[in-house]
């Protein structure tokens, strides 16, 4: 591939990626209430790891790693959507849609990057690494962070109670115990504020 011909094959796959700004999530956002979309979120996940990474179970640390994980993660929503974190039916082929999303998307790269990025997305997938364990505490603590602040409105929009909100975040903890504790601190003062029903624990 001629420098010219790989300009223009990362230039396509940044225009193509444009796209994720239209992918609209379940959370608002804090302040004006609307629908976040996914870029907004891979920015303040990314923004997340940044600001939290000491709270990591795991010390040191490879941070640039998990940023370039953060914000390539969700690329594959241009092509698969977002599935709601509690729709059992969209989770159940979530990875395999998604899958085939970051073999297209990816692939716009020259070779070398269309690999490279494809295997970071994959390592995120199995959360086998420190790194990779850490963004997924982040990635899961994000939405709950959003919804605490505005009244629980995507768990109460969908009918979600706090047995369910637990058992479906509980692996925060693999990557931050720190994270894990605030979070079912926030999930008990959000059930006190009548902003999620309590269903009982995990």
């Amino acid at each position: 591939m001629t420098p010219a011909a790989r300009l223009a094959a990362q230039i396509e796959f940044l225009v193509e990626v444009d796209q994720l700004k239209e992918v609209r999530r379940q959370t608002l956002t804090i302040l004006g209430r609307r629908p976040e979309n996914s870029a907004e979120h891979s920015w303040h996940f990314a923004l997340m790891v940044i600001i939290l990474a000491e709270h990591s179970n795991h010390q040191p640390l490879d941070v640039l790693r998990i940023l370039k994980m953060v914000l390539i993660h969700d690329l594959v929503e241009i092509d698969a959507g977002d599935t709601f974190a509690y729709d059992t039916k969209g989770m159940a082929d979530q990875h395999a849609r998604e899958a085939v999303a970051a073999t297209r998307i990816f692939g716009l790269l020259p070779p070398d990057q269309a690999a490279g990025h494809r295997a970071l997305w994959d390592e995120f997938e199995a959360q086998a690494t420190p790194e990779a364990r850490f963004a997924a505490a982040c990635d899961r603590f994000h939405p709950m962070l959003l919804n605490c602040r505005t009244e629980g409105h995507a768990w109460r929009k969908h009918g979600i109670t706090q047995d369910r909100v637990l058992a479906r975040n509980a692996h925060v903890a693999q990557g931050s115990t720190a994270l894990w504790e605030y979070a079912v601190r926030m999930i008990d003062e959000a059930v006190a504020n009548g902003h999620l029903s309590p269903g009982g624990k995990a």
